[in-house]
Parts: structure tokens; sequence; C-alpha cells
């Protein structure tokens, strides 16, 4: 069932209009949202390790677990805005750091990638088997909101009951999409953030793994593309940087969903071109609900009158989205 929308469209504060400044202040000069998180770090099946970040809460709270965005972590701006806003709900939050982004290199040769839904789903299941009672709740913040719906599109009507309802923001619902649009204009700054980062934990990686990538040609790479090339793809079973767009991009997936999502992407995200929105997929699965609004930047949707207390519009659209959700499914 589609639910209804009941908050005010997306007004940007007159200070940050453009898709750059909410882009800039909402992941780096919007103050830090205040929430104390206690780590706990979760041994997976393979060998590896998951740090996961809890905000306090009542035993039987429901639930809400927050995936970060590429290289982003529990402690991104997004990610501690909603872990504090479900804890002003009497929620618990659950802030996942995906493999090689506590702090600390995970131990096995792979890490994480945009269609990597499998530790998601071990979570899910390892919180449902320690309280099967307990309702959970998702949302996921730009690449997170991609590997978590390919997730619920994957499980479609097998999807654990405890699994309420969801929320993406600013997912990349088309990886190559995304990754040629960052390559353009003043989105390069961000590529070349994301790169960076990705091609320094790659090679410290290599001093483990010298079989991981050709270091020559790791130095070397520039763009999005050569690094899903080089390493991404290989690394996790593709055969390069198109193939692993092509089976981990989201919205071939939308389809399949069987609960309440909402999705939030602006329109002017420089992140992904407008044409790559899902509109037709929204359109034909009830479940989900859209908000796709002319303005608010990659992960920014700022308003209010002041830099030093911005609004977060999308936060407070998910969690309300969520709190109704939650409020739908036990009352049915």
């Amino acid at each position: 069932m589609r639910l209804a929308n009941r908050q005010p469209p997306f007004r940007p504060s007159g200070w940050c209009r453009g898709p750059h400044a909410q882009t800039i202040w909402g992941s780096i000069l919007r103050p830090a949202p205040r929430v104390l998180l206690r780590r706990e770090r979760w041994e997976t099946p393979d060998g590896d390790f998951v740090d996961v970040d809890w905000t306090p809460g009542p035993p039987m709270a429901p639930i809400l677990i927050v995936l970060p965005g590429l290289e982003g972590s529990s402690q991104s701006k997004p990610v501690m805005g909603l872990l504090a806003a479900a804890y002003r709900k009497g929620w618990r939050g659950l802030g996942v750091n995906f493999r090689s982004c506590s702090g600390e290199p995970n131990r096995l040769r792979r890490s994480y990638h945009g269609g990597e839904t499998s530790d998601l789903r071990w979570i899910i299941s390892r919180l449902i088997q320690e309280n099967p009672r307990r309702p959970l709740l998702c949302a996921g913040i730009s690449l997170g909101g991609n590997i978590l719906l390919k997730y619920l599109g994957e499980e479609g009507e097998a999807l654990p009951e405890q699994v309420r309802g969801a929320a993406a923001i600013s997912a990349p619902f088309d990886l190559k999409a995304s990754a040629l649009y960052l390559g353009k204009g003043f989105s390069r700054v961000y590529m070349r953030r994301l790169v960076r980062s990705l091609k320094g934990k790659a090679l410290a990686k290599l001093e483990r793994y010298p079989g991981l990538a050709d270091r020559r040609k790791l130095l070397s790479v520039r763009t999005l593309k050569e690094f899903d090339d080089l390493v991404t793809g290989p690394v996790h079973g593709f055969r390069d940087a198109q193939a692993y767009w092509a089976a981990s991009s989201s919205a071939q997936f939308l389809s399949e969903i069987r609960r309440p999502v909402l999705l939030i992407n602006a329109r002017d995200d420089p992140f992904l071109p407008e044409q790559a929105l899902p509109e037709k997929e929204v359109s034909d699965n009830h479940f989900i609900t859209a908000e796709f609004p002319k303005k608010g930047g990659h992960v920014g949707f700022l308003s209010g009158r002041w830099p030093g207390r911005p609004i977060p519009w999308a936060e407070i659209q998910a969690i309300r989205f969520l709190e109704e959700s939650l409020g739908s499914s036990q009352g049915g």
C-alpha cells in the first residue's frame, strides 16, 4: 500500500539554494547532530567483521537500521541525523559501517560495493534471531539507499515480517548513470574526493593482498569507472565496471518491493541525472512513495532561515514516513 505524504513540499533555504550549496552544507558544513553511540563489533560468518553503532533505547523499541553512502560511516552527518531523530522517537538506532568504513581496514580481500546486500541480510537476520518480536525499520543514504532498495527487491514477498518500512535518500538508482554524471562539471569535485578515499584503501590493502590490483594502474586511476574496472568489479566477481553497474543498480529491483518505501531524490542532484529517476517504476508499484523535488542537491534538502540551525527536511520526511509505516503495519 502506498502511504500518504502529509508533509509540505521541500523549499530550500534562501542562503542555500543551489545544488552544490545544498550538497556541501548537507554533508560537510552542517552542524553535527548530537547522539550518543555505543560501538559493537560483529564477527561475520566469512571471518571478517562489521562494526555497528547503537543509540540507547528500550529493549523492545523498534530499531532503525541506517546505511551510509559511498565511503561514509555511522559518523556521517545525515546518518547521525537519522539516528538522533530515531532516539527522539524512543526507537533504537543502529548505524551500520560497511566493511573498511569504520576507521579500521577489514580483514578480507573483498570489502563492500553498491550492490552488496549479503551483510544487510545477515544483520537483519541476526537482529530477528535476538528478538523476533521487535519491529525493524531501514533507511539508506546515497549508495546505502541503493543497497537497501536492492535488498528489499531481492527479498520481495519473502522479506521478514519484522521489517515494516524503509526510506532511501538520494539513492543512485542507476550506478552507470551516476558514475558518468559525476565525471561532468563541478560534480568532478565530489568524484575526486571519493576516488581518493577508495584508492587510499586499495593501496593499503595491496600490502596484504598483492594480487588485488596492478599498483601502477591503481596509482593512475582518476575516475569511478576506472576504479570500478580495476578494483570493485574484479574483486567482487564482476567482469568490469559495466557488469558491476548492471547487476547492482537498484532500479531494476523496485518492481519486486512489497513493503512501504519512501524515495527522496532531488531533480538537481549532482550525483544523478534527472532522467535516471525511476518514475515509471514508482508509478507501477503501489508500495513505493516518491518525493522528487526540483531542488535539494545530493543528501542536502536543508531549509530554514539560518545556516547554524538548518532544518533537515529529508530526514524529517523519512522519520514521519517510517513512523506511519510502523503504525500501519501494527494496525493491520
